[in-house]
């Protein structure tokens, strides 16, 4: 049966727009697509600052809140996919559809979208600083001898591969499933060369398996530093306080993929026979045991060995083996190279639907070609004016990622399908919720705090 089935009825004109637009152009993709591009959407920087966020909490609220958060954002992701086509022969492929379903059109698309914009865009913008940050520290480990670069620079050089790859037109052009795919097609031009090869780069998970390994292996083989210290390092109670809300906020952000997980989903060909949601899960469950392979090592062993002396990024902290530590942090550059197109992707879906549906733009190259290089420029400038990695992840982690990550679905499954109050759902969904609420009101506030102290400091573009 068709993999459009679900779909309701449009009209011509209606349905090549929808091809055109890149959430809906493609429907043919796997399981294994789903299991590349959930662990893209959500190991990337997070992982890199969570021993960092275990210094803030200390051994016992840290390691309860990386399960707690393992745990929740599972259950609340399952939600998710079973919601995608949860009404016969509709689909929801974007996650604000989904909202207006749950909340009415109006109302959802208040909820939804304003939220949903905030993550993918302040994703982007931290994605940027992580790429600028990674090449600096690759080039600075390659060549300590060399003259000092400014981090302007980096991020730029980070942003110029994305004015390219932004052209890309829907997620399945950046899926493949082989290396050997990415080596056939160095024989073509660069387009059509770009999606097997960006695939290969950013979305295998043994790549996100290789860095964090890296970080934790390298870390264990220092072994804990003399005079290590595990207390706080912040010499207030209010600074103990404030940091440790911050670093609440870096774990959500560590745990973000439903953003575009409806989006994902929407690349997966359904029928009644065949529905979408078995090979997603499926991708999905593969995806969370990646993460718990990257996650955990990293933030315990991580911690163990520097204690509160670690940096916000854990390959910052590293400094030897020389050549390891520079294979590490180009990894980091190749993986959120992927991360960020896999975040913009919806973004640029928003964007050229307005720009088409409601202005009545004609679709073409043209008009992708200057709305995406707009959008690229514009996270571009935003991450140079503000490369402050930990206080960026603590702010957005807290004020964006946990609606939509900690609370927001099992609000929407409170809605839809209305579980018995004081049943196992109806219980499960509200301790979610509150959890969740009390991470979006308390961690934007250590965050945003981290950010005003850096930004005394700091010399803009410098």
């Amino acid at each position: 049966m068709d993999a459009g089935v679900h779909d309701k009825p449009q009209d011509a004109k209606e349905k090549s727009i929808d091809d055109w637009l890149p959430i809906t152009s493609s429907r043919n993709a796997k399981w294994w697509y789903s299991a590349f591009h959930n662990v893209t959407a959500m190991v990337g920087a997070g992982v890199l600052s969570l021993p960092y966020a275990m210094s803030e909490l200390g051994w016992g609220p840290g390691i309860a809140v990386l399960i707690l958060s393992w745990i929740i954002t599972l259950y609340t992701l399952w939600q998710m996919v079973e919601m995608h086509e949860m009404v016969p022969g509709k689909r929801f492929d974007r996650y604000h559809e989904l909202g207006q379903h749950a909340f009415g059109d109006k109302l959802g698309l208040w909820i939804v979208v304003p939220q949903q914009l905030i993550v993918e865009v302040g994703v982007n913008i931290v994605y940027m600083v992580t790429g600028g940050k990674s090449l600096k520290k690759f080039h600075d480990v390659v060549c300590p001898d060399c003259k000092d670069i400014k981090l302007t620079y980096f991020i730029m050089i980070f942003a110029s591969l994305h004015f390219v790859l932004s052209q890309l037109p829907n997620f399945n052009s950046i899926s493949g499933v082989s290396l050997a795919a990415a080596v056939m097609s160095l024989r073509h031009i660069l387009f059509s060369m770009m999606p097997k090869l960006l695939t290969f780069l950013s979305n295998s998970i043994l790549l996100h398996v290789c860095y964090s390994t890296i970080a934790w292996g390298a870390s264990a083989a220092k072994g804990k530093q003399e005079h290590v210290e595990y207390g706080y390092k912040a010499s207030s109670t209010g600074g103990t306080f404030f940091n440790f809300l911050s670093a609440l906020g870096d774990v959500a952000f560590a745990y973000a993929g439903h953003n575009v997980v409806l989006e994902i989903q929407a690349t997966i060909p359904s029928s009644p026979e065949k529905p979408s949601k078995k090979p997603m899960w499926k991708g999905v469950v593969v995806a969370y045991i990646v993460v718990a392979i990257c996650y955990f090592p990293v933030a315990l062993i991580g911690y163990w060995v520097f204690g509160n002396a670690v940096e916000d990024n854990i390959l910052i902290t590293l400094e030897k083996p020389r050549w390891l530590i520079a294979m590490a942090n180009m990894m980091v550059v190749v993986h959120v190279i992927g991360s960020y197109q896999i975040y913009a992707m919806p973004v640029f879906d928003m964007i050229e639907t307005v720009l088409v549906k409601k202005l009545h733009f004609p679709p073409g190259l043209m008009l992708r070609l200057i709305a995406r290089s707009v959008y690229v420029a514009f996270t571009m400038f935003v991450g140079i004016s503000f490369p402050f990695f930990g206080g960026l992840l603590g702010f957005f982690g807290g004020f964006a990622f946990a609606p939509t990550t900690y609370f927001l679905p099992c609000i929407m499954w409170l809605a839809i399908y209305k579980p018995r109050p004081g049943s196992l759902s109806w219980i499960t969904n509200w301790i979610c919720i509150i959890f969740g609420v009390l991470l979006m009101i308390l961690s934007p506030i250590g965050g945003l705090r981290q950010i005003i102290i850096q930004a005394k400091s700091y010399q803009f573009f410098s």
